[in-house]
Order: C-alpha cells, then sequence, then structure tokens
C-alpha cells in the first residue's frame, strides 16, 4: 500500500511532492521520505521521518529543501522494521536515489554480491538492493540512467513500481512498472509521476496509465515509453479530475451501481504487488507475518454484516485448500461465550471501516486470550482495528460511500485467499497446486468484467422481484455464504424480507414457505456439489415455486415455465465465491431501483457501526 510521487518541473516541485503524499496518506504508511536534487548544488538531499507525513513537512520547514527534480514515498514496511532509515527513498553513493512498491524476492542474494563488490548497505529492505544495481550498471557498465534500469529490471524477481533520480542527470525521471501501477502525470513543461492519479489531481487532470512491464523516461517536455519487449511505445492520454472522482457518481445513477463497475479496478489493486505470476509475496502482509504464519495451526475469524458472510468462504478455503482448522464468530457475541483457544491459533479480524465497534472489542478481548498474532484485514489503513492489530493486509477498495457493501466484500475475499494460500505452502501445498491458483486469481478481474456485461439480463430478472414481499436464496457448500450475502444485499435496499439456507436444508422447515408467490433465488457452479443442487431445486419446481438460477453455462440447468436462468461464463472453482457475489449484487440494486428505496442511504442503517 506504500505511495509514490515524483516529479521534473521548472519550478520548485518539493511542496507538489508533499501534497502528493498528504493525498496518499488513506493507503496506509509507517515512515515518509523525500530526495531533491538540489537547485544550487545539483547534489541529491534527502529527508526522511518516522510516522505520519507531517513530521516530515515539519523536517522540511527547519532547513531549506528545494529543487525541480524530487521523488518522494510513504512506506508500509514489508522489508525491516519502521524506521528512518528504512523509509525511502534509498540512495546509491550519493548519484542515484529510488523509490519502490512492491517487493523483490532474489533481493537477499544481491545484497550479498553488492557488498562483495564494496557497496555499502544502510537499511533492511530489499529495495536498497535495486538502487545499488542501478547505480552498478552506471559506474561498471557506463550506462545512462534510462538504460541502467532497463538493464536491472530484468534481473528482479518479485513485483515493483519503480521512480528513480539521478544527481549528474537533474532532467529526468525513470520509471517502471511490474506488478504495482503507476501512472504519468501530462502537464505543459513539467511532468509527473505517482502510484495513485489521486496523489497528482492539484497538478494536473492528464493522465498516461503505464502497463505492465512499461518503463518511461520523463523529461520537462517529453514521456517516451517502452513496453516490456523494449519497443518504443505510446500510451493513450486520460483525462480525469482525480480530485472528485472519488466522491462524484459520475454516469452512474447511485454509488452502490459505481461500486460495483469498479469491482475489476479495485481487485486488480487489491492484487498488485502481492502475487507474483506463480505465487503470493507472503512479506506483503509485513514484517511480522512471517513468523506468525509459521506458528499458526488454526484460525480464529471474527466479523459482522458482510464481513462475517466473507470470514464463512475463508472457512471453507482454509479447510479445503490449507487443511486448516477454521472457527467463526459473529464479533457482537464473540466475547460473551467461553473461549477455548487451541494452540497455535491466529485471531483473525474483517471490517471495511475498521472501527466497528464490536470487532474491535472482539480484538481487545482475544488479544489477552493467548492467541499467535492477530491480522487485521481492513479498507482503512488509518483505523483502530489497524493499529491495534499485530499486522494486516488491507484492501484497496478506495473509498465506498454506497451503505451497502460491494466492492470492500470482493477485495476482502481477495486478500484472504492470499492468506489462505499463504497457510497453505505450510500445510504442504505443492508449488505446482499454487501456481495453478495465483495463474487463476490473476484472471479474476476479466471473469467480473464479463459477469458486469449481464447487467440487462439481471434487470429483466429483477422486475419479476419488484413486487414481492420475501425471497429465499440458497446454495450449497461454498455458496451458501454467498447466497447469504445475496439476501442480506437484497433485504438491505429494497426492504424486501429475505434469507439464506444451504439448498440441503429445503426439507428441514423452509420448503413451507415455497409457492409460487415465493421467489427462490439460487447461485449454481459447476462443482462437485451441482447434482445435489439439482436435486434440491427441483423439488421447488415440484411444489409450484418460482426459481431464479444464476448457473455454470455448462451446468445443464434448463429454463422452463417455472425456471428462469442466468447463465454465468465457466470460471475456476476457487474464484466462484467471488464472481458469484456480482449478479447478486447487481440484482438487488435494479430492485431497489424498481421499488424507488433509497439505495445508497436505507433506513436504519450506517455505514460503520461504532456502537454495541
Amino acid at each position: 500500500m506504500c505511495g509514490i510521487v515524483g516529479a521534473v518541473a521548472q519550478r520548485d516541485v518539493s511542496g507538489i511532492l508533499l501534497e502528493g503524499l498528504k493525498r496518499l496518506e488513506y493507503r496506509g504508511y509507517d515512515s515518509a521520505g523525500m530526495a531533491l536534487v538540489e537547485e544550487t548544488t545539483q547534489a541529491l538531499d534527502c529527508i526522511k521521518a518516522l510516522g505520519k507525513v507531517e513530521k516530515l513537512e515539519e523536517s522540511m520547514d527547519k532547513r531549506e529543501f528545494a529543487g525541480k527534480l524530487g521523488i518522494a514515498h510513504t512506506r508500509w514496511a514489508t522489508h525491516g522494521v519502521p524506521s528512518e532509515r528504512n523509509a525511502h527513498p534509498h540512495i546509491s553513493r550519493s548519484d542515484i536515489a529510488l523509490v519502490h512498491n512492491g517487493i523483490i524476492e532474489n533481493h537477499a542474494a544481491f545484497r550479498e554480491e553488492l557488498t562483495a563488490a564494496g557497496y555499502t548497505f544502510e537499511s533492511e529492505t530489499d529495495t536498497e538492493v535495486i538502487v545499488h544495481l542501478i547505480q552498478q550498471a552506471c559506474e561498471k557498465q557506463g550506462l545512462s540512467l534510462l538504460d541502467a534500469v532497463k538493464d536491472t529490471v530484468h534481473k528482479l524477481h518479485g513485483a515493483y513500481g519503480l521512480c528513480v533520480i539521478r544527481r549528474s542527470e537533474p532532467d529526468k525521471i525513470v520509471v517502471a512498472r511490474s506488478g504495482s501501477p503507476l501512472v504519468i502525470g501530462v502537464g505543459i513543461g513539467e511532468n509527473f509521476v505517482a502510484s495513485d492519479a489521486l496523489a497528482l489531481g492539484q497538478v494536473t487532470d492528464r493522465f498516461i496509465y503505464l502497463e505492465e512491464g512499461d518503463i518511461a523516461e520523463l523529461t520537462l517536455k517529453t514521456v517516451q515509453i517502452w513496453n516490456n519487449e523494449d519497443k518504443k511505445v505510446t500510451r493513450p492520454i486520460t483525462h480525469i479530475s482525480s480530485d472528485i472522482a472519488e466522491v462524484e457518481k459520475g454516469e452512474y445513477g447511485h454509488f452502490m451501481l459505481k461500486e460495483i463497475y469498479e469491482q475489476p479496478t479495485v481487485i486488480r489493486n487489491t492484487l498488485s504487488g502481492r502475487v507474483s505470476e506463480t505465487h503470493v509475496l507472503e512479506e506483503a502482509f509485513g514484517v511480522k507475518a512471517r513468523d506468525i504464519f509459521n506458528q499458526v495451526k488454526n484460525v480464529q475469524i471474527v466479523a459482522c454484516g458482510t464481513s462475517s458472510h466473507a470470514a464463512m468462504i475463508t472457512k471453507y478455503w482454509l479447510e479445503n485448500i490449507a487443511k486448516m482448522p477454521c472457527a467463526v464468530d459473529i464479533a457482537s457475541d464473540y466475547r460473551y461465550r467461553n473461549i477455548i483457544v487451541q494452540p497455535g491459533t491466529l485471531f483473525v479480524t474483517i471490517s471495511q471501516s475498521g472501527e466497528t465497534a464490536d470487532t474491535l472489542a472482539a480484538l481487545r478481548f482475544a488479544k489477552e486470550l493467548g492467541y499467535v498474532g492477530c491480522l487485521a484485514i481492513c479498507n482503512v489503513a488509518t483505523s483502530s482495528l489497524v493499529r491495534e492489530s499485530d499486522f494486516c493486509l488491507l484492501t484497496a477498495a478506495g473509498r465506498e460511500i454506497g451503505v451497502a457493501s460491494t466492492k470492500a466484500f470482493t477485495t476482502q475475499l481477495c486478500v484472504l485467499l492470499l492468506m489462505t494460500l499463504v497457510l497453505a505452502r505450510r500445510t504442504g501445498m505443492s508449488e505446482d497446486t499454487e501456481k495453478q491458483f495465483v495463474r487463476d486469481l490473476n484472471t479474476l478481474p476479466a471473469h467480473v468484467e464479463k459477469v458486469l456485461k449481464l447487467d440487462g439480463t439481471i434487470q429483466n430478472v429483477a422486475k419479476s422481484l419488484m413486487n414481492k414481499q420475501h425471497a429465499l436464496f440458497l446454495g450449497r457448500g461454498i455458496q451458501y455464504p454467498v447466497a447469504k450475502e445475496g439476501a442480506l444485499k437484497l433485504k438491505e435496499i429494497s426492504y424486501i424480507h429475505a434469507e439464506a439456507y444451504p439448498a440441503g436444508e429445503l426439507k428441514h422447515g423452509p420448503l413451507a414457505l415455497v409457492d409460487d408467490n415465493m421467489p427462490v433465488i439460487a447461485v449454481a457452479p459447476n462443482d462437485e456439489l451441482l447434482g445435489k443442487l439439482k436435486g434440491n431445486l427441483a423439488e421447488v419446481s415440484a411444489r409450484g415455486g418460482k426459481l431464479f438460477v444464476f448457473a455454470d453455462e455448462s451446468s445443464g440447468f434448463d429454463s422452463d415455465k417455472s425456471t428462469t436462468l442466468v447463465h454465468i461464463p465457466n470460471i475456476p472453482e476457487i474464484l466462484a465465491p467471488i464472481v458469484y457475489t456480482i449478479p447478486l449484487q447487481l440484482l438487488s440494486y435494479h430492485v431497489a431501483i424498481y421499488k424507488g428505496t433509497d439505495v445508497d442511504h436505507p433506513r436504519n442503517l450506517a455505514k460503520s457501526v461504532t456502537v454495541e
């Protein structure tokens, strides 16, 4: 969740960089720093601070600090504890400064080689290896900064977004991305770079989004880009007012719909820098994570509302993939029973806001019970939940304004799946299995985009539900919590009474409710429980019930007078809980629109429940 800002201009850029860092504070960080090529002496000048950006600003105010070329960074520790010496930028031999988002997996071998070659390391970070490798390429091979970066990135394994400046080339910035996003801000007689366009909203509304593998050189008047085959390319310029993009609905009628459609992007952002093409980069969980994960034999998850459904899905993942016991509790009840903590249990909290009173109380209670560690899954870096946990992994959902959670839920699932895979390594998951899971995970945004194209079909289904008073949602196995989430969304924003059951429980009570006025919504991926689900749904049809089935296109369901089908494109089984959530979000939204309810602000509900 680190933040990058860079600028080359005909004016002092220190204030621009500082403002950019402030705009990225939402991402979470533990230290900040800035490096400039000093205007009069052309020397590299650097200031770092532990803690908030305001600490960096205080240090800048205490002495002259100005330059027309500079880079800045906010860091969330992955290698080395939070400290000034581990903060970015990192500098090599007073000539090259670099900031980095991501994780370099093969840094240890290079550290040994560079130390033997006479390079001095000031930090414990993987990042410092990169800046020394670039410096070495400049010194030994006589390369320019651009060519030295090109030479170096081919040696790196992992994920990176790099922004580099050189004292002896004071008119340019070189940037590179692989697995961590970067955007170029285009100005007039000046150019900028950042990890998020939001950081540059005060200086430009024109942006170039770099693609995977791109390397770019920015000067005062030019932006040149090379792709991963080292061919010069042109990327389109996008106009966006980044100041207001997050707080305006734009082309959408409601924030909820906008947030549903943002899910491919926020899922990409959440995975960015945390997975390679073949495996999870577990350093993304922070410097304490590896030692804690090595002790884990069981997992206890607590959460409320939508987050509790994410917890229930994770239980299936942990038990099926990691072969690890998992208990799930509603946070409001957790501390009111006699908790027996098994040795080696990890305590996990899930919250969009990080200020949910019941979840916070559960965390504070749990910290006295002897868990091996407390992990927070959260969307707000500065929240109480994050601050009070041993470590965390932030979702990258951005600001979610609609009270009914959508993108926060799916990004929680992405992060929880990463946690599952990291733990599964410790219980015998093979490298080939992890590789396949990660390859599937990298296709997730594209699958979500395909499902969003079903919007028109789902609107037609919604018309059939708008005048109903009740609805029953069904799912089997891991799809049962997906059905629960669908029922919750419908009741939250349309005020239709809805409840979810495991489909196998129909005969144990819910079947008494089924008649031609009770719509039954089912989620039916093509998994090992599909045959049993079909049998359950046949019981509904036999009693005159109206079925609305979201089914895998290869599942063999047929539409008839009692069954309306929405075909979902075939997807990898591990992704099904995430992907099948999307059509249920759209269904709830459109039913609420037809009913005329307040979609973004449903009655009696709040975005963050801060009282018990």
